[in-house]
């Protein structure tokens, strides 16, 4: 595909949905000379959208037309048109992709860019290619500063027509040493598979982030000033991500004409869209331990149960007395325990990329995603460079725990991990996400798990049977008295 700087009526890419995210990154689009549509049945958005582009294209001849007739839309797109969906996922995506149909031509390109379940697109995959249209779906990461500036997207399914839009992708993505972060993640739904993870990674980091704030506020008594100063400390040291950037910057703000911070004024009911859930059902369906993003999805959902928890925080209390450590040596211990808590919630989620990959047979390259995700994305960080080389020098690494460079700096900050995880819990601070970590990888390093007992107490019970070391084939005992045997 061409750039183009015609004033023509045929526009090189269309988008459905002009919010701050479609439109953004129509305005990204138009931004590396490509002509564009946007469809909103919103007459202020497609007006916002010209609005937007007429402040922002200077000397620019690239045209950025705002519809509110969906025919009109369709119809300024070049053939064969190349159309996304920046839509709310479930229902809608199947009523906007059944308005579409009838004003395409076989062989135009349907993208939904949304949070679609990955479920969903398999389905939509399958139906749209059976009538002669190319599909696929795409996550989307970076927020809207992101789709504006540089995302990471993670495209799968039809290949062809990924290729087909592929320069406008890379021409939007965000760049990290000259690279694009966009890449064909697979065939099917590996695309919205692939961004479900990384949803379920960033909901762990950001309950890590919370638990840290929960510890430095509730057992070391900082204020928001020296919390928002660790937070800064760190993000300028080896944890540097974008979670803890944005994480510095609301300790510093207030609201004009406030004195108190604007996070002391937002309650304490973390919502969530879904991804997250879907993620852990997902990993339970591939029998994949992702943990940390478990806790991380039922700490939200613990959240909202606001009254619950002001009666019981009246019943049993809720105060901690100040941690009785060293202030300094602790908060060393503390920026260990995030990064240990940190690579084992990445090394979950990239297990669980793998058990996906073999069972739907995306045949994910997991080096090329970690590279996309060094930047645009909501959990890029510097470690993702230390993932990229534990990949690229090792195609079929099985786990990231198993890599040596992995390796040496779990052994260096486990002590830091261990501190804090004793120290928290014995002063009543709840840790839950970094408990887990360091408790899968305390079950991870076992060579031997007492799991033999849980298969003792099936047979047991149910006659479930159970495998003998060093002897081939299933046996059950009757287990009052008499003898193992072979079923």
């Amino acid at each position: 595909m061409m750039n183009t700087n015609s004033t023509s009526d045929q526009l090189t890419f269309g988008m459905i949905g002009l919010g701050t995210m479609g439109r953004n990154l129509l305005l990204n689009m138009a931004d590396h000379g490509f002509s564009v549509a946007g469809y909103d049945k919103n007459p202020a958005q497609s007006e916002l959208l010209e609005k937007a582009w007429a402040n922002d294209a200077g000397e620019s001849k690239t045209v950025v037309k705002g519809f509110t007739d969906i025919s009109a839309f369709v119809g300024s797109l070049k053939s064969p048109r190349a159309i996304m969906m920046l839509v709310p996922a479930g229902p809608i995506v199947d009523s906007v992709v059944a308005e579409l149909l009838p004003l395409l031509d076989k062989g135009d390109i349907i993208i939904d860019g949304g949070n679609s379940h990955f479920t969903d697109t398999m389905r939509r995959d399958k139906a749209l290619e059976a009538e002669g249209y190319h599909f696929f779906g795409m996550g989307i990461s970076g927020g809207e500063e992101g789709a504006r500036r540089g995302p990471s997207m993670m495209p799968g399914g039809d290949k062809t027509a990924y290729e087909f839009v592929k320069p406008v992708l890379n021409a939007v993505a965000a760049k990290v040493n000259g690279d694009p972060c966009v890449t064909y993640i697979g065939p099917g739904a590996a695309g919205h598979f692939v961004k479900m993870v990384h949803n379920g990674i960033e909901y762990a980091v950001m309950q890590l982030i919370a638990e840290t704030y929960e510890v430095l506020r509730k057992g070391l008594k900082m204020d928001n000033a020296a919390i928002g100063q660790v937070f800064t400390d760190w993000n300028a040291g080896r944890l540097q991500s974008f979670l803890l950037e944005v994480t510095s910057d609301i300790f510093k703000y207030h609201e004009p004409g406030e004195t108190q911070l604007l996070l002391d004024s937002i309650k304490d009911e973390a919502r969530a869209k879904g991804t997250g859930k879907w993620t852990s059902q997902v990993a339970m369906d591939l029998v994949t331990p992702i943990p940390a993003i478990d806790s991380a999805v039922s700490m939200r959902d613990l959240s909202k149960y606001k009254a619950w928890r002001v009666q019981a925080a009246g019943m049993y209390g809720d105060e901690i007395a100040p941690l009785a450590v060293d202030k300094d040596a602790f908060l060393a211990s503390l920026e260990q325990a995030f990064f240990f808590s940190m690579i084992t919630t990445y090394a979950q989620g990239m297990h669980l990329l793998a058990s996906a990959s073999e069972q739907y047979s995306y045949d994910l390259n997991l080096a090329e995603i970690t590279k996309i995700w060094r930047g645009g994305c909501i959990i890029r960080a510097a470690f993702l460079e230390t993932m990229l080389s534990a990949y690229q020098a090792d195609s079929s690494l099985k786990h990231l725990l198993l890599a040596p460079a992995v390796q040496a700096i779990i052994q260096e900050t486990v002590p830091g991990i261990r501190t804090v995880v004793g120290t928290a819990v014995a002063a009543g601070i709840a840790v839950p996400t970094y408990a887990t970590s360091v408790s899968y990888f305390d079950a991870f390093r076992s060579a031997n798990m007492p799991s033999n007992l849980i298969q003792a107490q099936r047979d047991y019970f149910g006659a479930h049977t159970f495998e003998l070391i060093g002897k081939e084939g299933v046996f059950h005992a009757q287990w009052q008295g008499k003898e193992a045997t072979n079923p």
